[in-house]
């Protein structure tokens, strides 16, 4: 089933969040799946084609060692 949705894009060390993607999504596991012009379309913008409509602050947390 196609939705719209938006999506955590890496690009190295850089996060993307994409909004309004096209999207095949598994109605049992969530997995998100893209046709490959989409793909290829978030690419260009996590490269920095784009332009970003705002920006957020992401906190990084690192899990404890046993």
């Amino acid at each position: 089933m196609e939705e719209v949705t938006s999506v955590d894009f890496w690009w190295g060390d850089d996060l993307k969040i994409i909004e309004n993607v096209p999207a095949g999504i598994c109605q049992q596991c969530g997995e998100k799946y893209f046709e490959p012009v989409v793909y290829k379309e978030m690419e260009r913008l996590a490269k920095g084609s784009g332009l970003a409509i705002r920006h957020l602050s992401v906190d990084v947390m690192r899990y404890p060692v046993a």
